[in-house]
């Protein structure tokens, strides 16, 4: 359960030998309070926490007071807590962590899903693991979040997408769009009037090194921008983002104060348009090159795993995982490649959490040795069939509104159906889709 804080009103839960529990108001006089508002005994202050406001105990309480039954605490009885009460609706407060795929301007589906998700006050971000644009997503949040709460995460959100897109208000972008046709049949236009693009003949024949002094990263003014004291901040969600190592081709995710603009511009480094981007390690002082981390984990799910942090996931999918046309363009070829390839490495995370859940649940892994993770999924795969990986590559006003507005409403469609679902059951049918 969920409470804000109002130090006036206190309340105490003593828990008895025999199990039983009572409540009672106080005034917190002599007590001193715990992380997360929680108040304790000074006594057992060393021992007893809890994991936020509320007068559920955590895993710590509880181990706390299996301890305390044997030893101190035995003699009396008892083990108190105490904790601030505020709301008085006591609602509950559901704690999800969130996978954001990258895609280029497609991950202006992302900005709107956040946006919208971020209004819901009972949902709680513990975790974010994002991949290219889902990792600008992700830092744009995090550093908002740090700043001013939800409101701080959403006004920056909106502020690097507009960066991205080059305009200052995107209010006139929804007014014009009202005469403009869908974006799925402006795509269509641009393939067809250029089957291959300027980017794809440039790559067949030169390198983002042939450059030289010239070359800049269009993105790297947007990501230098956030402050990255914020984005590597201990207060709100947890922060992993995902390079692949261009020597050995395997993942690397970066979290904590390892966060930096050159982490963020390595995730989203398409080798074909951008320079490998160098990062030294600080453990072995070896500078390492890091290509997009689409390649390896687009989004790697494993940082969310750690028992500390809530069961579910929910995954922002910006690359359509089905398309029912055979495609025999060579355009539409190249962009199905593209699409599968960058669902690779979530389905391989994916197939691997189904197998430990039938695990689970035929018996044959004791419950609590691996993860029963509950897989949720916001996408929308009639949208991103309209698109292609042009559409990618473009970020213009235009497609950025409609993508934001298509990932508010996929959130909100998702919430409306499945909100009830969060910390309960799993929203995807993993057996359905590897069974």
């Amino acid at each position: 359960m969920s409470f804000g804080v109002r130090p006036d009103l206190l309340l105490a839960l003593t828990v008895f030998e025999d199990g039983c529990a009572t409540a009672h108001r106080l005034i917190p006089a002599n007590r001193r309070a715990a992380p997360g508002g929680v108040f304790v005994e000074r006594d057992h202050a060393d021992r007893a926490r809890a994991s936020g406001c509320g007068p559920h105990l955590s895993r710590k309480a509880q181990g706390a007071l299996e301890r305390d039954r044997s030893g101190r605490a035995a003699a009396s009885g008892r083990l108190t807590l105490y904790w601030a009460r505020g709301r008085t609706d006591m609602s509950e407060t559901k704690r999800i962590n969130l996978a954001l795929q990258g895609g280029g301007a497609h991950g202006a589906f992302t900005w709107g899903v956040l946006d919208r998700l971020l209004q819901e006050r009972d949902i709680e971000i513990a975790a974010i693991s994002g991949t290219s644009a889902g990792a600008l997503n992700g830092a744009a949040l995090k550093a908002g979040w740090a700043e001013a709460g939800r409101e701080g995460a959403r006004v920056l959100l909106d502020r690097v997408w507009h960066q991205v897109g080059a305009v200052h208000d995107l209010r006139l972008t929804g007014w014009i769009a009202q005469a403009l046709p869908p974006v799925g049949v402006i795509n269509t236009w641009m393939e067809r009037m250029m089957p291959v693009s300027p980017a794809d003949m440039a790559a067949l024949v030169t390198s983002p090194y042939d450059y030289g002094p010239l070359y800049r990263n269009p993105l790297e003014p947007v990501v230098r921008s956030l402050n990255f004291s914020r984005v590597c901040a201990h207060d709100g969600p947890e922060l992993h983002i995902a390079a692949t190592n261009v020597r050995s081709g395997k993942i690397r995710v970066f979290s904590g104060e390892e966060l930096s603009c050159e982490v963020i511009l390595a995730s989203a480094c398409l080798p074909t348009l951008f320079q490998a981007v160098e990062i030294e390690d600080p453990r072995t002082g070896e500078v390492e090159a890091f290509w997009d981390g689409g390649y390896t984990g687009n989004p790697a799910l494993f940082p969310l795993f750690h028992a500390d942090l809530p069961d579910d996931i929910m995954v922002v999918n910006i690359n359509p995982m089905r398309r029912e046309d055979v495609p025999t363009r060579a355009q539409d070829i190249q962009n199905r490649i593209n699409e599968i390839s960058f669902n690779s490495s979530l389905l391989r995370e994916l197939r691997a959490i189904h197998f430990v859940k039938e695990l689970i649940a035929e018996g044959r892994m004791e419950r609590g040795t691996m993860k029963d993770v509950l897989i949720h999924m916001v996408a929308d795969d009639d949208l991103m069939n309209s698109l292609s990986v042009t559409s990618k590559q473009t970020p213009t006003p235009y497609l950025l509104h409609t993508l934001k507005e298509a990932g508010r409403r996929s959130c909100e469609g998702f919430l409306a159906r499945h909100k009830g679902d969060l910390g309960a059951r799993a929203t995807v049918n993993l057996q359905e889709m590897f069974g």
